[in-house]
């Protein structure tokens, strides 16, 4: 039997551009197998090719679950943390503050924050919150990592006084929003608002700013006409019929408006009271009606005094034009005692007037008693 040798490919030395020398004798040539068509390996290097794959996906899907670990254990102690007493609300900074109250600002700041801490605050939730309190009209709440919260506050200011129902003074800002009740040492305003709406509705709240803004428009025009002075209040109860009440010497006089042109009748409505108040009348003169050319001045005892402001002359002469101009007929301008001993001399006479009343009632019943009997007496009936 013939050995067979399996002599090794020789390196470049020696030989050629890949020629190198030829087989010898009885030597056997090992060939590199032949592929299949279409390229395909023999089926023993499929099997190390597909391991070969499911060995390169094994780190992504590593990775993945690496990834999925760590988003995890960061949701966990995101919780911890913001659970933590090292967020809890320490240190609240107020600022911006003047008429509002401080103190109420941190308690509802407090209260907010005490289940969240401060990493879990709703900021926005507080803002509202913080923005129903008097005189804020707006807060920005912010976080002071890790322990702290700022409070930035924007005021509301004053614009109007308003005489409630009661009697109360009250101060409002321009959003018809109450301020509180006004103070001996604040500042008062020329005049101030009378028919608020007191319902608390929104119907009613809009009306209320409707007033502000008129009153806010007169006060500014009559300033700079020099007639506020003369004005201690104002009634926007109807805005279609607004009437004010003068200041001063003439506080007992009401001078109605209308609805537009307050300006020119209201100077021109003055004009004519100081030329009045000059003649015998002036003094028990009530109210002024200014809703046209012509100005109806109305005195407690009834009679009117009518004037002209084209020519600014007045007749002096009653006339019957209350029902034309709708004036309201106001009470005469007493004093207390006189409005008493005028009210004593009245029960006095009313006494009097009752006892002789009866009197006459007490003779004319009897009389009247006797008819009755007489009438009621049967009489026969005729038949046939």
């Amino acid at each position: 039997m013939r050995e067979q040798v399996i002599t090794p490919r020789l390196s470049g030395r020696g030989g050629g551009g890949g020629g190198g020398r030829a087989p010898r004798s009885g030597e056997i040539v090992q060939r590199p197998a032949r592929r299949e068509k279409g390229g395909r390996a023999p089926a023993r290097s499929q099997g190390g090719g597909k391991l070969r794959q499911a060995l390169a996906y094994f780190p992504l899907i590593a990775r993945m679950t690496v990834a999925v670990a760590l988003g995890v254990l960061l949701f966990m102690g995101y919780r911890a943390a913001a659970n933590a007493s090292f967020f809890q609300a320490r240190r609240l900074d107020v600022g911006g503050v003047s008429r509002a109250n401080a103190d109420e600002i941190r308690a509802v700041v407090r209260r907010n924050v005490a289940a969240t801490g401060v990493w879990k605050a709703d900021l926005s939730s507080i803002s509202a919150d913080l923005e129903k309190l008097p005189w804020v009209r707006a807060a920005v709440v912010s976080r002071v990592l890790p322990d702290g919260l700022r409070v930035r506050v924007t005021e509301r200011v004053q614009s109007a006084v308003v005489r409630t129902s009661n009697g109360k003074f009250i101060w409002v800002d321009d959003d018809a929003v109450s301020l509180g009740a006004m103070s001996p040492a604040d500042h008062m305003p020329p005049f101030f608002i009378r028919g608020w709406d007191e319902t608390n509705t929104d119907e009613g709240h809009a009306l209320n700013r409707e007033r502000v803004q008129k009153y806010l428009e007169l006060s500014r025009v009559w300033e700079t006409a020099g007639l506020a002075g003369r004005v201690s209040e104002i009634n926007l109860g109807d805005l279609r019929d607004v009437r004010v009440q003068l200041a001063g010497d003439d506080s007992q006089i009401e001078v109605r408006l209308g609805e537009k042109d307050f300006d020119n009748r209201l100077r021109r409505a003055l004009k004519v009271l100081d030329e009045e108040k000059n003649k015998p009348g002036g003094p028990i003169i009530t109210y002024l009606v200014a809703l046209d050319r012509r100005i109806d001045v109305g005195t407690s005892s009834g009679a009117q005094l009518s004037g002209d402001n084209s020519n600014a002359s007045h007749n002096g002469e009653a006339e019957a034009n209350v029902n034309r101009t709708g004036a309201r007929e106001t009470p005469p301008a007493r004093t207390i005692n006189q409005r008493r001993d005028a009210s004593e001399a009245n029960a006095r006479k009313e006494k009097g007037s009752k006892q002789k009343s009866e009197t006459l009632k007490g003779d004319a019943g009897k009389k009247d008693q006797r008819a009755k009997d007489d009438k009621s007496q049967v009489r026969p009936r005729r038949v046939g």
